[in-house]
């Protein structure tokens, strides 16, 4: 089954931090580009981060600049969104997507309707509240 699983979320104190996984099943995402991204209540669905198949260039949105940080891990057909520093505007349903043939990392995060992407995962729920 081909597939993408996004999971780590829960409930943290401002401040505080999680560790986002997306694991694929039944394909390689050591081709694709990945992207992170969130929907809060009453918001738009907002690109977070994205990181390259090609060369592993990162794009961050300038509202986690500095406090999230995305990596793969190929040999564990994953990728990581390490978020610290969290803030209550944090808050969201957390997506990720995979796609074969964006290589832009700032291209990726900018089209934020997942349907337009080859995969993408079932999202996990962030609350930052203390």
């Amino acid at each position: 089954q081909l597939q993408l699983v996004a999971s780590g979320g829960g409930l943290v104190q401002p401040g505080g931090s999680l560790r986002l996984s997306c694991a694929a099943s039944g394909f390689n995402l050591d081709y694709y580009t990945i992207g992170w991204f969130r929907q809060a209540p009453g918001k738009e669905q907002e690109g977070v981060s994205c990181i390259s198949s090609s060369d592993g260039s990162t794009y961050y949105a300038d509202s986690v600049k500095g406090r999230f940080t995305i990596s793969r891990d190929n040999a564990k057909n994953t990728v990581y969104l390490q978020m610290n520093s969290l803030k209550p505007e944090d808050t969201a349903v957390y997506y990720c997507a995979a796609d074969s043939l964006l290589t832009s990392v700032q291209a990726m995060c900018n089209m934020t309707a997942l349907v337009m992407y080859d995969y993408w995962g079932q999202g996990t729920q962030v609350t930052v509240s203390s």
